[in-house]
């Protein structure tokens, strides 16, 4: 679902005992946001029940990178990135990302839990760099393939450090 909010140049900092959490349905649609959620998007419970969890995806962030993240969760891992966050208004918000599998009471999955809190500098300074190449590649690949060739460029980039995405965002988030 695309937002129709047009994306705005104003930050939004999280404070660091910030943690934004909310949990979606197998499909993405939001089951729960939490108070933090709604404070930091400006979004308002009822507006985001039931919609798809992209509203707060923000531009800025390659499609290869929320494929990674779709692809290490369809294998059973846990997602960890560095992203970008559109709120209701267009301000955005930058935020470590830990992205779970949600289990019911049999052990099958039931859902996506997320939590996110804030992330340093460092940290945005080197994913802005990453995302920015993946976009370009995104770009020139045209949409259909954009996700793809942007995601073989990051698994390559991080081949190449030796290092995979998970390992490389939480070394670049240590304080």
């Amino acid at each position: 679902m695309k937002s129709g909010v047009r994306p705005t140049a104003q930050e939004v900092r999280l404070q660091e005992n910030d943690l934004i959490v909310s949990k979606t349905d197998m499909k993405g649609h939001i089951t729960y946001v939490n108070r933090t959620f709604m404070r930091i998007s400006n979004y308002a419970e009822h507006e985001v029940m039931g919609k798809q969890h992209n509203v707060v995806r923000h531009p800025d962030v390659p499609r290869g990178v929320y494929r990674l993240m779709w692809d290490t969760l369809k294998a059973g891992n846990e997602f960890f990135g560095v992203l970008k966050n559109l709120t209701a208004d267009g301000h955005f918000y930058w935020v470590l990302a830990n992205v779970t599998l949600d289990r019911n009471a049999t052990g099958e999955v039931a859902g996506y839990f997320s939590v996110r809190r804030s992330v340093s500098p460092d940290a945005v300074r080197e994913a802005s760099d990453l995302y920015a190449e993946m976009l370009r590649i995104e770009r020139q690949a045209g949409s259909a393939a954009a996700p793809e060739a942007s995601l073989a460029w990051l698994k390559s980039a991080m081949a190449e450090r030796k290092v995979s995405f998970e390992q490389f965002t939480l070394a670049s988030c240590r304080d």
